[in-house]
Order: structure tokens, then C-alpha cells, then sequence
């Protein structure tokens, strides 16, 4: 059972921030029906190489078949739709605050939030990687090879092996060092270098993570407990 005072709390302090950053994972999109990553039945779970082999630019360019139906078969889900979180985020963001997400599932674009940082790109943001025309999803699912050129056609997501992009963390730390209020949710807070953002955050402000699982972060006030159930309360 979630603490109703710490509810309370968590709204006024909401009230009260004059720029409010959220800072998400893949936990907030498992109500819309896409898996995580590494819990059990997470897209992780089981499979024959790891994580780290299978979606590297290695194996996009010497394995394209094999990275092909990784992606497609465990990281599509062109059907989803936004849940609760998605929505509560995007309705404050867009009044006074900032998405700086992991989630490259699109959710909150379909949500309107007109202020986000994909931090780790978008899977709907393709392209091939030999002309580097932009290429639809409809096209891709058909096949990598791009039928113009030839090339092999990619997803816009940081792969292992490949930095971040430049200006995506160049705004996430602008983000993180103008807002006195900083809420973390559904993400473990353990992946590099987004888990660092943190060390960026203005002296005083205030950090709520809302997360199944405790983040190993000093100052935080943690509400352990399912994301959805405290978003429905916000």
C-alpha cells in the first residue's frame, strides 16, 4: 500500500516546482504492453547471445539477418498506445518541465509531450545506413535492405559500442541543472551514462523516485510501489 502522506507530499512538491525534469525507463511502457529488458520475461530473458553481442554495430553490419529479427521480433510494438504515466508526464512537461527518457518506443510523442529527450534515440526514427535516407517503419518491416540502394537499414537507437548523441546530452544537462524538481521512473538507474545525470542536478532541488525497486542514490525520496497507481494520484 502506497503511504497516502507521501502522495500528498509528492503533489505539493509538484505544485510547487517551477521547472520539474522526469527522468524514465522502461517501466513506465510495460502498462502499454511492451516488455522491459532484463527482468523474466523482460526481452532479455533467455536469449542465446547477450544483450550487448546482439544490438552492437558489430552485428547490425556482419550479422544483419540476425540483428533484423532480434529487433523485430522482441523490440516492435507499433500498436501501443500511451498509459497513464505517459499522460501525466506530458501534461506536466508541457507546462513546466522536461522528459529526458531510455524508452525508444516513441510512447510519449504518441502522448503529445512536446518536451522530451530520447535519450537513447528512437526506434521509429529509421534509416539506411548506406544513402541515409529516412526510410518508414512499414518499409523496414518488410526488410533491412533498403530496395533503393541496397544498404542495410537501421533503427535510430544507440546501440553498444556507439556515443550518445551529442546535442541529446548536451540538453539533458541544461535539463537537469534548471530544474529545482527532478522525479525518476521505471528504470533501475543503473545504465551509463544516464544513471550520471544526476550529478548534474541543481544543489536544492528536489528528487522523488517513484520505482518498483529502490535506486541506489543519496537524497531521494522514494516511493516504493508500482508507477501507475502513483501517476493515477498525481
Amino acid at each position: 500500500m502506497i503511504d497516502p502522506n507521501q502522495i500528498a507530499e509528492l503533489k505539493a512538491d509538484l505544485a510547487q516546482a517551477k521547472h520539474v525534469t522526469f527522468l524514465t525507463g522502461a517501466g513506465v511502457s510495460t502498462h502499454s504492453g511492451i516488455p522491459d529488458y532484463r527482468s523474466k520475461n523482460g526481452i532479455y530473458d533467455g536469449v542465446s547471445e547477450s544483450p550487448e553481442t546482439i544490438l552492437s554495430e558489430d552485428t547490425l553490419y556482419q550479422r544483419p539477418e540476425f540483428f533484423y529479427k532480434f529487433v523485430m521480433d522482441n523490440m516492435y510494438f507499433p500498436q501501443a498506445q500511451p498509459n497513464t504515466i505517459h499522460q501525466k508526464i506530458a501534461a506536466i512537461c508541457n507546462e513546466k518541465g522536461e522528459l529526458i527518457t531510455q524508452n525508444v518506443d516513441g510512447l510519449d510523442r504518441k502522448a503529445s509531450n512536446q518536451h522530451i529527450t530520447e535519450f537513447h534515440g528512437n526506434l521509429y526514427q529509421i534509416y539506411c545506413t548506406k544513402c541515409h535516407q529516412s526510410v518508414p517503419y512499414e518499409e523496414y518491416a518488410q526488410s533491412f535492405k533498403h530496395q533503393n540502394c541496397g544498404g542495410i537499414i537501421r533503427p535510430g537507437i544507440v546501440l553498444y559500442g556507439e556515443g550518445i548523441d551529442s546535442e541529446n546530452l548536451a540538453k539533458s544537462i541544461n535539463a537537469m541543472q534548471s530544474s529545482d524538481m527532478i522525479i525518476v521512473s521505471g528504470t533501475s538507474f543503473v545504465v551509463y551514462p544516464f544513471a550520471q545525470l544526476l550529478a548534474y542536478k541543481q544543489e536544492n532541488a528536489k528528487i522523488w523516485a517513484i520505482n518498483k525497486t529502490p535506486i541506489s542514490a543519496t537524497g531521494i525520496n522514494s516511493i516504493i510501489g508500482d508507477a501507475l497507481d502513483v501517476f493515477k494520484q498525481v
